[in-house]
This record gives structure tokens, C-alpha cells and sequence, in this order.
């Protein structure tokens, strides 16, 4: 079975462990622990670019590393993003110089990954084959393509921090656009968000091979991810709503909202943005079904968190990711919703 999951970073990336394991692929990727060359199922991730960024004249690519740091077994676990058994050398030198920014802390080993990329990107190689070359390391045991090789960053719009409390006493705009990780990280996501933009996102293209995955696909899932910066950014690839509306394959949705509040992070603050309900319903409805013209044939909610999404079948399942065997359970749900089976 082929299997293309569209993720973001740490809840998709924790999920990609379930799906794998669903399939009986292993923990850790070929030339690893075994490996799993010659396995029958196949597993590709469309990820999300939008959190990508420039830092210290390095490419970052946040959820790229966290998807390939889990699955290759480098991973911060307590953390769930940047790499286990990390220092902060670099970090500490340039907070001394101050050197901006200074709210994002590049870790010693993560950097070593940065420099690879940006070397790579500067010699004229693009972001899926950048990847593909780091993934050699890692290993992963998933194909992971970047939804699109051309720059697509999400930015938020905010009021403008530098206005005084009368708002209009300096020749500065009401509002300004910054990058949706300083929005994230900097300011924790206080600022309330007007609007999202994805930049470049008009003169993008889908990846061809993420183009070619969704459609060969024996099923598509929707990863627990962010659905408005994660799963909302793939989505506004142009190329990537077209493959989803074509494909043969039933897409299926899991919500990263259980009791009426996210798993992880503030997708809240993000939702809010849109007018859209922090629910599980909420972000169902968001997606649509694909029977009206949406993203999805199938919904799974957490136990208990009953809904309606007009279009698409809802079925209500323990979404918790307590462990990979949790994790496993879901994937296995997402199957059975499709009615694809794993032998």
C-alpha cells in the first residue's frame, strides 16, 4: 500500500511514527536497524514549507528537520523538535555579540544541518534534493518532499508593536506583517493574528513529485497538524488543491482539536484568525467535505467530540498520542475509515 500524508512538525511527525508502525515498517529506517528496503508499503510526507526561514544567513526548515530528526531517531524527545543531546555554543556567542535575532536559538548539531542546506541551496540544488541528501543521513523509512521547492512562508499580520498607546501619534502603518515564527516563538502567539499570508505562494508550484504521490496514493491522509499554518499552507500551494480534489485515493482527516482545545501549540490563536471555532467540528467544517466540494471523505474525532462535516464521513476514535502504539491505533482508524486494508 502506498500511503501520502500531508504534516506539519511535531504532531505530524509523532503521527508519521504511528503510520509507519501501523504498516509494519520499522522504528528506525534502512540502514539502520534493519532497515526496511523491499517493504510493501510505501509512506511519502508532503510537508509543509511555511515555517522556513532565513536565520544568521542560514536556511532553517522547521518542520523538514523535526519530520527527519524523529523518524531517524534524533530527536529531542522531550522536547519534540530540534536534536537530542543538543549544546548551545553558537547560541551563546551570538546573544554576546548581540546578534539578531535573538529569540531564535539555533542549537550546536542543528546548525551543522542548516549549513549542509544552505550550502546545497546555494549551489543551485532545490529543497527536494537538498532533503533527499540529508535524509541519506537519517534514514527516515518515509519519503519526505517538501511541498513545493519554491519559497512559500507564512507571515502574520499584527498591529503594529511600535505604535503608542494612542495608535496614531507616530508616522508608522496600524499594522505590519511578520514571519509566522516570530509571531510563534518571539511573541508566543499574544499579538492577535488579523490575517495569514502565505508569500510566494501565488508564483509557487506543487512539487511534481508530491503531485505524482497524491495521486498514486492507495489513501491520503490529513495529519493532527496545525490546520491553518501547517495543513492550511500545503493546501495553498498552487497544484496541491487540484491533486486533492482529483486524486482517486479517499483523503482522510484527523482533528487536532480533542475536548475543544488543541493537543499542541496555539492553534487556537490561529483558528481565531479565520473565524473559525476551536473545535473539532470547527476545523472539520474548515476543511470541508470532499462531497461539497472540500478536502475530506473521512473525519476522525476524538472519542466524544460528536460532529456533523457535510461531505464527508465522521467516525469517533482515541486521538491522544500517549505513545507509538496510540499513535498506530489512529493510523489504523484512518485506514478503516478508507476502507483500504493492510496485510
Amino acid at each position: 500500500m502506498k500511503v501520502t500524508v500531508l504534516v506539519g512538525g511535531v504532531g505530524g511527525a509523532r503521527f508519521l511514527q504511528g503510520v509507519k508502525a501501523a504498516l509494519g515498517l520499522p522504528a528506525i529506517g534502512p540502514g539502520r536497524a534493519g532497515g526496511d528496503a523491499g517493504h510493501p508499503h510505501q509512506v511519502d510526507a508532503v510537508v509543509n514549507v511555511g515555517d522556513d526561514i532565513w536565520l544568521h544567513g542560514l536556511r532553517v526548515c522547521p518542520d523538514l528537520d523535526t519530520c527527519m530528526y524523529t523518524l531517524g531517531d534524533g530527536i529531542d524527545t522531550g522536547k519534540g523538535w530540534g536534536r537530542a543531546g543538543e549544546t548551545w555554543s553558537i547560541r551563546e556567542e551570538l546573544a554576546a555579540y548581540e546578534a539578531e535575532p535573538t529569540w531564535f536559538g539555533l542549537g550546536d548539531r542543528d546548525v551543522a544541518t542548516h549549513l549542509v542546506r544552505t550550502r546545497m541551496l546555494r549551489a543551485g540544488y532545490p529543497l527536494s534534493q537538498v532533503t533527499e541528501a540529508l535524509c541519506h543521513r537519517w534514514q527516515p523509512g518515509v519519503r519526505l518532499l517538501p511541498a513545493s521547492d519554491d519559497r512559500v512562508e507564512t507571515h502574520v499580520v499584527i498591529d503594529n508593536p511600535d505604535l503608542g498607546p494612542a495608535g496614531d501619534e507616530q508616522d508608522a502603518p496600524p499594522q505590519v506583517a511578520i514571519h509566522f515564527q516570530e509571531w510563534w516563538i518571539r511573541h508566543k502567539a499574544v499579538p492577535p493574528a488579523h490575517r495569514f499570508a502565505s508569500v510566494g505562494a501565488d508564483t509557487a508550484a506543487i512539487l511534481p513529485a508530491a503531485r505524482a504521490s497524491i495521486a498514486e496514493a492507495d489513501v491520503v491522509l490529513v495529519a493532527p497538524s496545525n490546520p491553518v499554518v501547517s495543513i492550511g499552507t500545503i493546501v495553498s500551494v498552487p497544484g496541491v488543491p487540484q491533486a486533492l480534489a482529483a486524486t482517486p485515493a479517499p483523503v482522510v482527516g484527523l482533528s487536532p482539536i480533542v475536548g475543544g482545545r488543541p493537543v499542541r501549540g496555539m492553534a487556537d490563536a490561529c483558528l481565531s484568525a479565520l473565524g473559525v471555532e476551536t473545535s473539532a467540528e470547527g476545523v472539520g467544517r474548515h476543511y470541508g467535505g470532499r462531497g461539497e466540494g472540500g478536502l475530506l471523505d473521512g473525519y476522525l474525532v476524538h472519542t466524544g467530540d460528536a460532529c456533523e462535516v457535510p461531505g464527508a464521513t465522521v467516525r469517533e476514535v482515541p486521538l491522544l498520542m500517549t505513545d507509538t502504539d496510540a499513535t498506530a491505533g489512529m493510523a489504523r482508524a484512518a485506514f478503516d475509515l478508507a476502507g483500504v486494508r493492510v496485510d
